[in-house]
């Protein structure tokens, strides 16, 4: 099978999710709160808010005040209704992982083509691929496939506008809930890129690493058949 396309989840994958999220959190939760134990939960709240969209579909916007809110709930300190949360206007801040860039720029001086596959709004995601630095030859939001993954609206919007599949794109990300379980059960490829090490649970992904340094590398080596 060749390689053609490189589909990559952004938030965890490419911006340090984690980091934007504490780091709006933080400041609202009492001193010495632990960072790691707070974005795994604020991970757990945030799907299920994302599951709970059964009519009218929210807005990435909407999912981020909501899941922030029902987490400072149960820490004790909920928002007053007229209290804006501080994670939607945070988003725009969250920085890139540091090889990110140049790992972009290299798969696409290589001659790979680049689509990210993200559950935000199309607004929020262009603020990120702006500090990225590198603009994908095509996005899919939460906002366009009316869904959120592990939903299968995002590839299906992915195979119709590009007329590609699995026999020719190796999708790319660090969450195992969201896209490496997913995909794999479609047929897919895929690298799950383990910032933070957790049980694969069913998960069989093609290949593991650490961040997207040798991205590059491992994607020449799985277009050659290696």
């Amino acid at each position: 099978m060749t390689v053609e396309w490189l589909t990559f989840d952004c938030y965890g994958t490419l911006i340090d999710w984690e980091r934007g999220i504490t780091d709006a959190l933080l400041p609202l939760l009492p001193a010495g709160t632990d960072r790691r134990a707070l974005a795994v939960r604020y991970i757990e709240v945030e799907a299920e808010v994302e599951k709970l969209e059964h009519v009218d579909h929210l807005s990435y916007r909407d999912v981020l005040d909501r899941a922030s809110r029902r987490l400072l709930a149960e820490k004790g300190r909920p928002l007053p209704d007229d209290s804006p949360s501080p994670l939607p206007e945070s988003l725009p801040l969250w920085p890139p992982f540091t090889e990110v860039p140049d790992a972009l720029r290299e798969l696409r001086r290589r001659g790979y083509k680049l689509a990210i596959l993200s559950n935000v709004d199309n607004d929020l995601l262009a603020t990120s691929i702006a500090s990225i630095g590198v603009a994908p030859d095509l996005t899919v939001t939460a906002q366009d496939a009316r869904s959120y993954k592990p939903a299968r609206g995002h590839w299906r919007l992915y195979e119709e506008r590009t007329g590609a599949g699995k026999a020719n794109t190796v999708h790319v990300a660090a969450s195992l809930y969201h896209d490496i379980r997913p995909t794999t059960v479609w047929g897919y490829r895929n690298v799950w890129i383990a910032r933070r090490i957790e049980p694969l649970r069913g998960a069989q992904p093609t290949l593991i690493l650490p961040d997207l340094t040798m991205l590059p590398s491992a994607i020449d080596d799985l277009a050659r058949g290696g």
